[in-house]
């Protein structure tokens, strides 16, 4: 059986390692890309501007975490998102980020 002070540790050190794999602005495009669908490197190399050896190090990254998945359409590798919990994370975080910014150049005349 689990005592509560272990699983509590578990939860802390999932969210830790998850917020590390997070913790790449080009990987957070990637998963806000693919939000939208299944894509492939090419696709997603027309949305982000980067390097293919570059995109292909993140969506492994993102792949080995548990984020991604892929499928094989013969020459193609289609990544998808199979982490819906770290894809709303992404999402909660750089929505309140972006609302953040909005309301600062109100605060800075106020101020």
């Amino acid at each position: 059986m689990t005592r509560p002070a272990d699983e509590s540790e578990q939860i802390f050190a999932s969210a830790a390692e998850l917020f590390g794999v997070l913790a790449t602005p080009i990987r957070l495009r990637i998963i806000s890309a693919l939000c939208q669908g299944e894509k492939n490197v090419s696709q997603l190399l027309e949305e982000i501007d980067t390097t293919q050896p570059n995109m292909s190090q993140h969506l492994a990254t993102l792949y080995r975490a548990g984020v991604l998945g892929k499928r094989r359409d013969s020459t193609q590798i289609y990544y998808r998102i199979v982490n819906e919990q770290a894809a709303s994370i992404c999402r909660t975080v750089c929505t309140q980020i972006a609302l953040g910014l909005e309301e600062r150049p109100a605060a800075v005349a106020a101020g």
